[in-house]
C-alpha cells in the first residue's frame, strides 16, 4: 500500500475554485482504484496551505491511474478547473506507507 501525499499552496481568494478542483479528483481517484481521504483545507493558521491524501493498493496500481493523465477527458477536465481558475499556486507529491491502526496490533503481538 502507498499513500500519495500532495500538498498544495493555494491562492486564498480562489478557494471555491479549489474546492470544486478537489471534488473531482476526489471522484477520479476512487473510481479509478484508489482510496481517497481528503483535502484538508485551510483553517486556522496559514491560509494558503492544503492537503491531499489517498492511498493505491501499490506504486503500480498508482502509476496506472497516471497514465491517464492529460489523456483522458475527465482528467483533463479536472485539471482545466485548476488551470483557468489558476487556484493552485505550486504544489508537491510525496509517497508514504502508512502505519493504520490495525498495523499496531500486529506490531504489538511480536
Amino acid at each position: 500500500m502507498i499513500t500519495c501525499v500532495v500538498r498544495y499552496t493555494i491562492d486564498p481568494a480562489k478557494l471555491g475554485a479549489f474546492e470544486e478542483f478537489a471534488a473531482a479528483w476526489i471522484r477520479l481517484v476512487n473510481r479509478h482504484g484508489g482510496e481517497h481521504h481528503g483535502y484538508f483545507l485551510p483553517g486556522e493558521g496559514a491560509s494558503d496551505q492544503a492537503l491531499a491524501l489517498f492511498t493505491f493498493p501499490s506504486l503500480a496500481a498508482y502509476e496506472q491511474y497516471r497514465q491517464r493523465f492529460g489523456v483522458d477527458p475527465e482528467f483533463i477536465a479536472a485539471d482545466r478547473i485548476r488551470d483557468d481558475s489558476g487556484c493552485v499556486v505550486r504544489y508537491d507529491r510525496t509517497f508514504m506507507r502508512p502505519l493504520l491502526p490495525r498495523d499496531l496490533q500486529t506490531l504489538e503481538a511480536d
